[in-house]
């Protein structure tokens, strides 16, 4: 703990800010959360002062704990209505505000309080059970998941990160949708829906790509819940955490969480091949250890797929072998070639009148393409889903221009979202 009786400095500049901070909606914050806000004492700073207020939030009688639960359920059931996708708060960089990204922007909301960064801290440490605590201390970062009874029977999910934001607490929460969008949706070609379903192709690594808030999940969801209803196997889901749940249909689906049920995805691959997978779901492939349970999972016949945070196909491709050292990726570069079948690289754009649309980028490998990559020639792939739409393949660009022809973006998204400007620029020419 910090030493008693040092200069306070900035800790209790903080401290006299706090009216200034809480404004005139004061009132609409529980009174619980400010006195133990207050406790706190000024001379404790840094992880100090998470340390101090996580002691005061164990100590806490339930009936107390509850009314904190209670007023946060209130603020999540308000993102709900106006169909946010994540919730944002805590730390000084949020200025005393819940932050909420709509339709792809974030903004602060202000019908809720205004909070000091200590009084955002015991909101969010009620949240955390002691492991998850335990956690955030060890590692500056702690995720987990959710949940929110609203009316009638229904559960509203959510991917949670409680993490360190100059040595004060933040938290982000994702929404995870209660429905699954059909496969058809995703407006793939036949081909790459066939190579998608077990029944059609029974092995094979496919990767869902893209940046953070791209939909990667709604699509991998979409291809589960297809299986789901195809084919009667196993498939077991391995995420960090667990998001959408899927009733076992035709298949048993079972879902292991990383740090819940299973240490790390690389041990919950290897235990699920003595589990009769069929089919695995990986929620992310994150490090060299993980990816190589991967490949061998692959590699022993099962259908395998997962998500990487990449903007492109070819992106994906190098990512993965640029995870190994030099003398290792010959041997990695050979195996992913014999391994992968395809690569969905995608991002969500403005549409023109409000929301979002699905831009995608598929890769199917063929064997033009598993050579390119074995002969360390990736760069080449771009040009072969350029050409390659009678097989199903597209480019970013090329999907874009489809999007912008019907009217569904404008010309500035198009190039502000293109991977391959020059490419684009082509297609605007013709």
């Amino acid at each position: 703990m910090a030493e008693q009786g040092k200069d306070p400095g900035p800790a209790r500049s903080a401290k006299q800010s706090t009216a200034s901070l809480r404004g005139q909606f004061a009132h609409e914050v529980p009174m619980i959360i400010r006195e133990l806000a207050d406790k706190i004492p000024y001379q404790f700073t840094g992880s100090d002062r998470v340390l101090f207020a996580a002691e005061q939030v164990q100590r806490l009688p339930a009936a107390d704990r509850q009314d904190v639960k209670e007023y946060f359920h209130r603020v999540v059931r308000h993102m709900l209505t106006l169909g946010a996708s994540d919730i944002d708060l805590g730390g000084s960089s949020s200025r005393g505000s819940i932050w909420l990204r709509v339709h792809g922007d974030k903004r602060p909301v202000h019908q809720f309080g205004m909070f000091t960064p200590d009084e955002f801290t015991v909101l969010i440490l009620n949240l955390l059970n002691e492991r998850s605590r335990a956690l955030l201390e060890e590692n500056r970062s702690t995720d987990f998941s959710f949940s929110l009874p609203i009316k009638g029977s229904r559960t509203v999910r959510f991917r949670a990160t409680a993490y360190y934001e100059m040595d004060q607490v933040a938290l982000n929460m994702r929404a995870i949708t209660d429905s699954v969008r059909p496969l058809a949706s995703l407006d793939l070609h036949q081909q790459i829906e066939r190579g998608l379903m077990f029944r059609h192709v029974r092995d094979g690594l496919t990767i869902i790509a893209g940046v953070t808030g791209s939909g990667k999940s709604t699509t991998l969801d979409a291809i589960i819940d297809a299986n789901n209803k195809d084919f009667a196997g196993h498939i077991v889901v391995l995420g960090q955490p667990i998001e959408f749940m899927h009733q076992s249909q035709l298949c048993i689906v079972r879902h292991r969480e990383v740090g819940r049920d299973v240490n790390s995805f690389k041990e919950g691959i290897t235990q699920s091949l003595r589990q009769d997978p069929d089919i695995v779901v990986i929620g992310e492939v994150r490090d060299p250890q993980t990816i190589s349970a991967a490949l061998e999972i692959t590699d022993s016949g099962h259908k395998v797929f997962t998500t990487l945070h990449t903007s492109s196909a070819v992106e994906s491709i190098d990512r993965i072998i640029a995870e190994y050292p030099t003398d290792e990726q010959s041997r990695v570069r050979n195996r992913l070639a014999d391994v992968l079948r395809c690569v969905i690289a995608q991002k969500l754009a403005p549409r023109i009148g409000g929301g979002r649309v699905l831009v995608k980028e598929v890769l199917w490998l063929d064997s033009s393409a598993k050579a390119a990559i074995k002969g360390n020639n990736a760069s080449e792939i771009y040009q072969m889903m350029w050409e390659g739409g009678a097989k199903g393949m597209i480019t970013l660009e090329q999907d874009l221009f489809r999007l912008l022809k019907q009217g569904q973006i404008s010309v500035d998204t198009a190039l502000n979202y293109a991977n391959n400007k020059k490419r684009l620029n082509q297609l605007l020419r013709r």
